[in-house]
Parts: C-alpha cells; structure tokens; sequence
C-alpha cells in the first residue's frame, strides 16, 4: 500500500542507481532504537506485510471476521467512531441514549450538531443512539457481535476493554459504501494507495486514523483473547448523566402545556 509518500513518481531511486524504499509508514527511516516493537512482534507470529499500513488492513480484516460483519474501519477511538457515525448520517434533531453511560457518547452527539435526551434504559455492552441505526459497542467483545440489520457499531479498545490497545476504535458496518466514507472520514480525505503529492483528497476528513504499532497490538491481543467473553460494561456500572449541568444547554426541550 506504500504511496511513498512526498515523492514524485520517478523519485525512486537514489544518485547511484540503487532503489530507494519509502513506504507511507513514515516518511523516511526511523532509528531501530525510537522504533515500537510491535510490528516486528506481529511478523514473528506469522503475519505477512510490505507496507506497515498493511497491518491496520489485516486488522480490519480481523475484527470484521470476528464480530460478523462485512468491514471495520480502525479509528483512533470509539468516541470519534460515534461522532463520524453520526457526520455520515447526517444526523440531526434529537438522539436518545441512556441516561446511565460514559460521559463522551454525549459529547459527541452535541459535537455532531444534535439535541440530546436521555433515558432511562436498561443496556449491557451495546446501546442504541435513536432513532438512528447507530450502536455504541464500547463495552462488548465476544464473537459474533455485530447487531446486523445494516447496523454502524462502535468498538473500543480503551485499556480497560477486552482488546486493551490503549486507546483506538472499529467501526463494525456492512457497507460498503460506508466503509469506504468512513477511510477517507478518518485520515484527512486522503487515499493511501494514491502519491500524497498528487492525491486530490476525496473530501474535507478528520484526522482520527489508527496507527500501524496499535494496529499490530490488536492483532496480539485478539490471538490471546477468548472468543467469548462478559461485557465489561453496562446501565450497573455507569453514573446517571442526565443530572449533570454540563449537559442541560443541549437537552432536548420539553414541550406541551402545564395543566
């Protein structure tokens, strides 16, 4: 996938004819001394790539097989999942969460242009942002995951979940279309297979990618992981929001009369 990146096209070889192999992932060499460890960790398990961008695609490949839908798309985290879930929806109006959930999923509904309304609403592991199809799956890891029925699934890999990368998220989908959004949406509207030099950009992204080491962690870590597993988290385990004032400018108004 190398796009040696900042080249021209006829820049590949150096003054004495020797080639010169620049992949997208960096620019340039970096010391073996500043370098993380785990992509060379992952090839010594047997896993094959050319460019270190190959790693998030195996990746994706991964989860996908794994929760049961078509794609994923990595992302630096489930909270900027959920915001690039709502931009391609173009969400508007009001979305309905539970009341009892992390404080970011909120956040990221007002971050989106939305009204905000919470509920009281028992959930475990996955809940849904109404009334779009849009599913916060930050605390759920077992095989076959994936809700379906077209669905957009978050995943997160936060250090305290069951894939414990550090920070970094997958958007679960089975569309194509959505996919493909989705990989422009998250690393500046750039197309990787394309020189950087002569890449149009296909819109205005975001700069929410995953980096190939994280990419080689979550592929150690599902090789160590059980396939089934209890959610790490649900309605029991999480504060009730809907009292904080931080949120109370962006909740949905009441309307009606007073009798």
């Amino acid at each position: 996938m190398g796009n040696y990146q900042g080249l021209k096209k006829e820049e590949t070889r150096n003054e004495y004819g020797k080639d010169i192999h620049y992949t997208s992932w960096p620019v340039g060499k970096i010391p073996k001394e500043f370098q993380r460890p785990e992509l060379d960790q992952v090839r010594e398990l047997g896993y094959d790539w050319d460019d270190p961008r190959d790693v998030v695609d195996m990746f994706e490949d991964k989860v996908a097989k794994f929760a049961g839908s078509k794609y994923a798309c990595s992302v630096d985290c489930c909270s900027n999942g959920l915001f690039l879930a709502m931009k391609y929806l173009n969400a508007e109006g009001t979305i309905t969460i539970p009341k009892r959930t992390y404080a970011s999923p909120p956040m990221q509904i007002i971050h989106a242009g939305c009204k905000l309304k919470f509920e009281d609403r028992e959930w475990s592991g996955v809940y849904k942002l109404e009334p779009y199809n849009i599913w916060d799956g930050a605390t759920a890891w077992t095989k076959g995951m994936y809700v379906g029925d077209d669905a957009i699934q978050v995943v997160s890999f936060q250090i305290k979940k069951r894939i414990p990368i550090g920070r970094g998220g997958m958007i679960l989908t089975d569309s194509k279309e959505t996919y493909d959004w989705l990989k422009y949406a998250t690393y500046d509207g750039r197309n990787l297979r394309e020189y950087y030099m002569d890449d149009e950009f296909a819109m205005i992204g975001w700069h929410m990618y995953m980096t190939p080491e994280d990419a080689a962690r979550g592929i150690i870590l599902m090789d160590s992981v059980p396939e089934v597993n209890e959610d790490t988290g649900g309605s029991s385990t999480y504060s009730d929001l809907s009292d904080r004032e931080v949120f109370k400018p962006h909740l949905e108004k009441e309307t009606g009369f007073k009798v």
